[in-house]
């Protein structure tokens, strides 16, 4: 038995006469309607200085591939392969990369979970096509795609669609504190410059 498994033994033998908590209530408020999902998320994810793009779904991989440049991007396994095919160097987190060769890399393309328009937040679940959480906080910079379908209104909504997802990465605008004389400095816990690409029209597969 671990030390963990042995302190929780006991404190549940110290509650077992107890009387059961109240279940807690998830009836959380529910955002406004929101005419303009992908409009809203594009005004919040600006006003964090954080690049954004629009486009339809025949546009993105050559508009992707326009953002990314000449950079030599992470890119995890299960993302979408017809939206790098313009893409000049991409390079696969399949085996893991170290975090050496992380470091080295210009920065990361991945998918998302959710997005929510109201606060202007990106989610990842970390599963397929969304990579490790040391994948999108090591390289300096970030790119994430968000298909129109992922968006919602609120942050209730987006806590029911990622129930029992026990992995998340809620990511509102490039990492940054002010923690040191009120200065804002970027790119201390995570990557400096976050892109985000909304797509909207025809599914991406």
């Amino acid at each position: 038995m671990s030390a963990r498994d042995e302190i929780l033994a006991r404190i549940a033998t110290a509650l077992a006469d107890r009387p059961r908590p109240a279940p807690v209530t998830r009836d959380y408020r529910q955002a406004a309607e929101v005419p303009d999902l992908l409009g809203l998320l594009a005004e919040r994810i600006a006003d964090y200085r954080a690049e954004v793009h629009t486009c339809a779904g025949p546009d993105a991989p050559a508009l992707l591939a326009g953002l990314v440049g000449d950079r030599r991007v992470g890119v995890p396994a299960g993302f979408p392969p017809g939206l790098l095919a313009a893409v000049r160097h991409p390079v696969p987190d399949e085996p893991p990369l170290t975090v050496e060769q992380l470091d080295a890399l210009d920065g990361a393309v991945v998918g998302c979970a959710v997005a929510v328009a109201e606060t202007g937040t990106v989610v990842l679940d970390h599963g397929p096509g969304q990579g490790r959480r040391v994948l999108t906080l090591v390289p300096d910079r970030l790119l994430v795609v968000v298909r129109a379908d992922q968006v919602v209104a609120g942050v209730p909504q987006a806590v029911a669609r990622l129930a029992g997802r026990p992995t998340q990465t809620w990511i509102s605008g490039p990492s940054a504190t002010s923690d040191i004389e009120l200065s804002r400095v970027e790119g201390v816990h995570g990557p400096r410059t976050l892109q985000v690409l909304l797509v909207h029209g025809a599914r991406l597969g």
